[in-house]
C-alpha cells in the first residue's frame, strides 16, 4: 500500500498540460477541420469549416484580423514537456473595437473538453489583453443562456453576469448571457 493511499485515497491526478497560445498559421487548417466535425462545437460556433478550403479561409480571416488590430485569435496547443507545441485544443479570440470595450470567444476540442483549457485559456487571453491593448477597461463574453459549459468558463475565469439578452431569432434562437470582466 502507497502512502497516499494510506491516507485515504489516491494520489491527485498530475497538473493539466501548460498551453500555448499563438497566431493561427496555414499549417493548422488538418487540425482545424477535424476538431471542426464535432457536433457540440458546430453547435455552439460561428465558423463554418468544412473542408481545406474552409478552413483555409477561416484562418486568412484570424490572419487579417491581426493584421488589421481588430480581431486577435489565438490557437491554443498544449506545451510538450520538452518545449515546443503539442496538440491543438482550442481557440480563444479578442474582438477589438477601438473603444475601451472588447469582447472575448473561445472554444475547445472535443478531446480536450474537461480538462480546463478554456478557462486557462481565457485567463492568459483576458491578462494578456488588459496588458497589452491599450485603453481596454472592459471585456465582454457573450454566450448563449442554455450553454452551461461556457457560464462556467465565465464564472471560473471572473467574468460577472451583467445581463440576460433576449433571443434574436433566427440568429440567435436562445436567449444570451452577457458577461463582464472590468
Amino acid at each position: 500500500m502507497s502512502p497516499a493511499q494510506f491516507r485515504g485515497g489516491p494520489p491527485p491526478p498530475p497538473p493539466p498540460p501548460a498551453l500555448v497560445l499563438r497566431p493561427w498559421r496555414p499549417a493548422d487548417t488538418a487540425d482545424l477541420i477535424d476538431i471542426h466535425r464535432d457536433p457540440v462545437l458546430r453547435r455552439w460556433g460561428s465558423g463554418d469549416v468544412r473542408d481545406e478550403a474552409s478552413a483555409a479561409r477561416w484562418v486568412r480571416a484570424q490572419r487579417e484580423g491581426w493584421t488589421s488590430g481588430r480581431r486577435f485569435a489565438f490557437a491554443v496547443l498544449e506545451a510538450r514537456s520538452g518545449g515546443g507545441e503539442g496538440a491543438l485544443v482550442g481557440n480563444v479570440v479578442l474582438k477589438a473595437s477601438g473603444g475601451p470595450s472588447a469582447e472575448v470567444g473561445y472554444w475547445t476540442a472535443a478531446h480536450a473538453r474537461g480538462r480546463g483549457v478554456a478557462p486557462r485559456a481565457l485567463t492568459a487571453l483576458t491578462d494578456w489583453a488588459f496588458t497589452a491593448v491599450g485603453g481596454l477597461t472592459r471585456l465582454e463574453l457573450l454566450h448563449q443562456s442554455d450553454n452551461t459549459a461556457s457560464c462556467r468558463v465565465a464564472e471560473k475565469t471572473g467574468y460577472v453576469l451583467d445581463a440576460v439578452l433576449p433571443a434574436a431569432p433566427p440568429d440567435y434562437p436562445q436567449p444570451g448571457h452577457l458577461h463582464v470582466r472590468r
